[in-house]
């Protein structure tokens, strides 16, 4: 691989995971929340379930890009169903006022998949931006494409575990009695704006 094409756009690759790790999003919100209930141990289980998940999302995509042609349409269409999924996590999130109630904080295996699976941004993302530029790299070098999206979410999990090491050292602050209340009606709140954004976003699509 000494072309400077392949090793630039595995650099794009790298940064468009190392970006796409650290925006406030739905999957780092749930993280977080997490973390105030086990700690960063704890947070692993969903950001693996998160990155295999969302791997298979990019994988699929392609697919669907290349041999289907599904419109962008279809997917903004599933941000309608994965806003349902967000305020539903949010309104549940809200009602924590200590971490005695876990039951309440639960992001079981099946909800975390519904919630990533659902986001029809995630996919527009994964088909607007990166499959053009894994396209490009397939004509660069043998299974290109899929080189280009493991970097991604190579990139993407280093620096999810990064932010969530860093917020895991907050933890001992943001666990007082006094203060969970307040952080988890952030998160909740933080869940509903994502909500409230991909209805936004889609309609905006349908109606522009």
């Amino acid at each position: 691989m000494n072309d400077p094409v392949i090793s630039q756009e595995l650099a794009i690759a790298a940064m468009l995971g190392l970006i796409g790790g650290v925006i406030p999003g739905p999957v780092i919100t749930a993280i977080f929340t997490d973390i105030l209930r086990s700690g960063f141990s704890g947070s692993l289980r969903i950001i693996g379930i998160a990155f295999v998940t969302e791997s298979l999302v990019a994988v699929v995509s392609l697919v669907l890009f290349t041999w289907l042609g599904l419109p962008e349409g279809f997917f903004r269409g599933l941000s309608f169903a994965g806003a349902v999924i967000l305020i539903w996590i949010g309104l549940s999130i809200w009602k924590v006022g200590s971490l005695d109630t876990g039951e309440r904080l639960s992001f079981t295996f099946w909800k975390i998949i519904l919630m990533i699976l659902s986001n029809g941004v995630l996919w527009t993302y994964w088909i607007t931006i990166c499959i053009p530029k894994a396209i490009l790299l397939e004509g660069h070098v043998r299974l290109g494409a899929y080189w280009f999206m493991g970097t991604v979410q190579l990139g993407w999990l280093v620096s999810t575990l990064l932010v969530s090491f860093i917020f895991s050292r907050f933890r001992g602050l943001l666990s007082r009695p006094a203060v969970i209340p307040l952080v988890f009606k952030i998160f909740s709140l933080a869940f509903l704006y994502f909500a409230a954004d991909m209805i936004y976003k889609s309609i905006r699509y349908f109606t522009g």
